[in-house]
């Protein structure tokens, strides 16, 4: 008992240290600002993650598993029971006539998450800047489907980008290029918040500048979005204006467009947040899932999940879907909640290492957390059509190849693939990297009848390479294979070497 006294003794001492500490720090970080306007800004953020900071010491990382039950089913309706009238995914659904349509977008603003960079696939600029499809990147994409919504409906929709302090300046050069598009494109930047040294718990910053160690800052999570939005006036500027509804979505997320059906739904049934999940696959099991928990609606993240029930967490079975971080909000509700300080997000402990190999903490919010805050959220199931991710070189291999088709800025599977499921897609460490992916395919192969694709070792692609049924291509450490242009791989295992010289 005086052992379990003692321990908690000391562990309250250290968060009471700790928080005295990063005072300091900040304070210090504050005072290295010269200019007056920056200064002001620092000092908001400051206080923004110093409140972070302070949950963080607090909040227990994980939940009581006991108390985690299966989200009743009028909590997530499923996506039928929003529909106007048939039609096919890509197209806006029919029953809901122009006029009305017109109305509908007129209240909408959407919001994309811009302030990721492709560094995982070995970018160093935006993520939305990686080419996709006939040259054009995620940014073009979504700016020619909100174009053609307002040209189709008459109707004045703004694209608004959520930047980071690492996108920001990339971002500002590119929309130079849509000044003569009809859309208007808006910005606002996430918070700058200072990562913390794991060991110490103190910021790794040495100034509160925007100076050139971008590394000791980083951007708090999509979570961010609530207040970020709020701070940059353009909540109040949208809500002036008539805007009703946000839908956000991440950028590289193909399948996110702007869904009438939801719209419509939202705004008759006057539900404050709606979030997209869609049907959980073996590919899905670290995503988070929708649960009630202490008799409210709420995301749980594998982060929260306590060690020894994780693999449950992961179960197919007992979960069985996954949020697409797709959502739909009412931007009064936002405000309301921001004014009233009512976003009490979970905090997620992100662990990095910077590049002279100090280990760094992260804390960061998650935008759907946010569902046990608003009213009347629910959730709805979409089709698997509105989760088209790109994380990685073997999702930009799909979505570059015939499997899809392109329409006015939205991909759609191509009528002519049988099943409606996409391939699985392993490519390995060689074309990890975006620069490295693009120099071993010529062409992207023909894949309309391809269930299964392993590529592994030195391996490169012919034009006009078509790939069928299961296929596997080995080449092991120190072999290289070439696949020729206008072959025809059915089924088969390709291992050893395999080079055709031109002549």
């Amino acid at each position: 008992m005086q052992r379990s006294r003692s321990t908690i003794e000391f562990q309250e001492l250290f968060k009471q240290n700790a928080e005295e500490n990063l005072r300091q720090s900040l304070s210090h970080l504050v005072s290295t600002v010269t200019n007056p306007i920056e200064r002001e800004r620092v000092s908001r953020e400051f206080e923004l993650f110093r409140d972070l900071f302070e949950r963080f010491l607090r909040d227990p990382k994980t939940i009581n598993w006991d108390e985690v039950k299966n989200v009743p089913d009028e909590a997530i309706i499923p996506y039928s029971r929003t529909q106007a009238g048939p039609s096919g995914d890509c197209e806006m659904r029919a029953g809901i006539d122009n006029e009305y349509a017109k109305s509908l977008l007129n209240k909408l603003v959407v919001v994309k998450l811009n302030g990721g960079l492709g560094t995982s696939m070995g970018c160093r600029g935006p993520k939305s800047l990686i080419s996709v499809r006939s040259g054009m990147n995620f940014l073009d994409l979504t700016v020619q489907q909100i174009e053609t919504l307002n040209k189709k409906y008459g109707c004045d929709v703004p694209l608004v980008l959520m930047n980071s302090f690492n996108t920001e300046d990339d971002t500002q050069v590119i929309l130079k290029k849509y000044q003569n598009a009809k859309v208007r494109v808006k910005c606002f930047n996430q918070h700058r918040f200072p990562r913390l040294n794991k060991e110490t718990l103190q910021p790794i910053a040495t100034t509160g500048t925007d100076g050139t160690d971008k590394e000791a800052w980083y951007p708090p999570g999509h979570g961010d979005i609530y207040k970020a939005i709020y701070d940059s006036g353009l909540l109040d500027e949208f809500i002036a204006e008539g805007k009703d509804v946000m839908f956000m979505s991440n950028i590289d997320n193909l399948g996110a467009t702007v869904d009438m059906n939801i719209l419509n739904h939202m705004l008759t049934n006057n539900h404050e947040l709606m979030v997209e999940v869609t049907d959980k696959t073996r590919a899905d099991v670290k995503g988070g899932t929708l649960i009630e928990y202490e008799g409210k609606l709420r995301l749980l993240e594998i982060a929260q999940v306590p060690d020894e029930y994780v693999e449950e967490f992961k179960s197919v079975s007992k979960f069985k879907i996954f949020n697409t971080n797709n959502l739909w909000m009412n931007l009064q509700a936002v405000k309301r909640l921001v004014v009233e300080d009512a976003f009490d997000l979970e905090v997620i402990v992100n662990p990095k290492r910077t590049s002279n190999g100090t280990n760094v903490i992260q804390l960061e919010t998650a935008v759907g957390a946010g569902v046990k805050c608003f009213e009347n959220s629910i959730g709805v199931n979409v089709p698997r059509s509105r989760f088209l991710p790109v994380k990685k070189t073997s999702d930009l291999l799909l979505v570059m190849s015939n499997l899809y088709d392109l329409k006015s800025g939205v991909l759609c599977m191509s009528e002519k693939r049988q099943f409606k499921s996409t391939p699985l897609i392993k490519l390995g460490d060689e074309f990890k990297k975006v620069h490295e992916y693009q120099k071993r395919f010529e062409t992207i192969p023909r894949m309309l009848e391809l269930d299964h694709l392993t590529v592994s070792g030195d391996v490169t692609f012919g034009r006009g390479v078509t790939l069928k049924g299961t296929v596997i291509i080995i080449a092991n450490h120190g072999d290289r294979i070439d696949i020729p242009s206008g072959a025809i791989l059915e089924n088969k295992i390709v291992s050893g070497n395999l080079r055709i010289l031109d002549h």
